[in-house]
């Protein structure tokens, strides 16, 4: 889906148009937000302003730092093979950091702790607090208690990435005040509608994916119904949100082949998602030669 800005190219910007980039969620399905963020890089252009939900949240977060993509793919690559070999640690509790991930209270309703979860997979140069970011920055998790979403954009930068990917049962809440916050994506699963009415072009990445067999299979285990029921979700409130309210330009990423939770699958989750990467710089590269300034 591409949108030419027709209403707002006919006025004449004597600035640069102003580029906002959602970031949506998807589990390991988010791996291709890196691929997105190359394009950018490739073109020579940054986003004015960045909202991110779950995993888009953390890639925005590294990007909005100052992190190029290259960096970005290259830690994340190291994080998940050779640096870490995640998966091994998460299900052995063998290092330190992991061992303070594991809720061992049988009373305890979710297996992972999201704050210290950050501490291996975010790049170490990330900074402590909104403001210190060099583009303004969107995080969405939810109120539990209110049923409502909350939007982060100044104070404790990790306190909000924890909260926004803190998938129920799989994380444990995050505590802010009186509020119990939870996984951005039971709300808003791709916040572009936060980058209105800041900015001139509006780019929303999907890597909610669609339900696919070859994912659940016959025999579904608890984690996979668990991720299919978010996703199924996620992509409602997506389809329903399109309907009235459309981005510039919106990629519906196709990784339906990838389970939520298949990180270890990364580099053929980045390979899967190159044709994504072009159709995501043409339709950037049109726009922008259309767009007076």
């Amino acid at each position: 889906m591409e949108n030419l800005p027709q209403q707002r190219a006919s006025t004449e910007l004597t600035r640069p148009p102003r580029i906002g980039l959602a970031l949506g969620g998807g589990g390991a399905r988010g791996l291709a937000h890196i691929l997105v963020l190359e394009v950018f890089d490739e073109l020579g252009v940054k986003p004015s302003r960045i909202a991110g939900t779950s995993i888009g949240a953390i890639f925005g977060a590294a990007y909005a730092a100052g992190a190029s993509a290259a960096q970005i793919r290259a830690f994340t690559e190291e994080a998940l093979t050779n640096r870490f070999d995640l998966v091994r640690q998460i299900f052995t509790a063998r290092s330190a950091p992991v061992q303070r991930l594991l809720n061992v209270l049988p009373l305890r309703s979710a297996l992972l702790e999201p704050r210290a979860l950050l501490d291996i997979i975010l790049p170490p140069d990330i900074p402590d607090t909104f403001e210190a970011l060099n583009i303004p920055l969107n995080i969405v998790a939810t109120d539990v208690g209110r049923r409502e979403p909350v939007v982060f954009d100044t104070g404790d930068l990790k306190t909000a990435i924890a909260a926004s990917i803190a998938i129920p049962v799989v994380f444990s809440p995050v505590a802010i005040g009186d509020r119990t916050l939870a996984d951005g994506g039971l709300v808003n699963p791709l916040p572009y509608d936060l980058l209105r009415p800041d900015c001139d072009i509006i780019v929303a990445i999907d890597v909610s994916g669609a339900a696919s067999e070859a994912v659940i299979g016959p025999r579904p285990g608890a984690m996979t119904m668990l991720a299919q029921s978010v996703q199924i979700m996620q992509k409602r409130l997506i389809r329903e949100r399109l309907r009235f309210d459309q981005p510039d330009i919106y990629v519906d990423v196709q990784l339906d082949r990838f389970g939520a939770f298949q990180f270890h699958k990364v580099h053929d989750i980045l390979d899967d998602a190159q044709p994504a990467k072009a159709d995501i710089k043409h339709k950037l590269t049109r726009i922008l030669t259309s767009t007076p300034g």
